[in-house]
Formats: structure tokens, C-alpha cells, sequence
């Protein structure tokens, strides 16, 4: 970790419900890219690679990461640029 670097500190999720990308698409009613797209880079979800010479990972999301992009994602205008002053 360079050392400007502040590491964040997540709440345990261990014990919490996990969604996959399939689940959330469904719930959410959009594409599964576009839900892969949406958590590849999130903190807190749970990356599983699978296999040697292919590229393929599994995404583990925990529902407070869940709820944290759905609520991103469906706050008003103005919080989302508040957000990223």
C-alpha cells in the first residue's frame, strides 16, 4: 500500500446475506454486464477467481454493499454531485 494511501475500514459482512451478479440483476431489473460493471470496483465485494487459463470470477456482494450502490445509484441529483465534491 503506497504510503499516502488511507486504508478503509469496512464493516464485517461475514455473517450478512450475499447476492450474485445474476441475483441482483434480477432484482434490479437491469443487465448482468451492467450489474458487473456496477460492483467490480466496490469495496467490500468478494472477488473469486475461477481457473487458470481463463479469465472468469465470480462476484460475491454483501447486502450493505448491495443497499450502499442501490442507494448511490437512486439519490437525487443533487446528493450525487455533493457526493463527488
Amino acid at each position: 500500500m503506497p504510503p499516502d494511501e488511507v486504508p478503509t475500514l469496512l464493516p464485517d459482512s461475514t455473517f450478512e446475506d450475499h447476492f450474485g451478479i445474476a441475483d441482483l440483476s434480477r432484482k434490479w431489473k437491469i443487465s448482468r454486464e451492467t450489474v458487473r460493471l456496477l460492483v467490480k470496483d466496490e469495496p467490500g465485494v468478494i472477488r473469486i477467481r475461477l481457473g487458470r487459463k481463463k479469465t472468469m470470477c465470480r462476484y460475491s456482494v454483501p447486502a450493505s454493499v448491495a443497499t450502499r450502490i442501490h442507494n448511490r445509484l437512486t439519490a437525487p441529483i443533487e446528493y450525487n454531485q455533493a457526493a463527488w465534491i
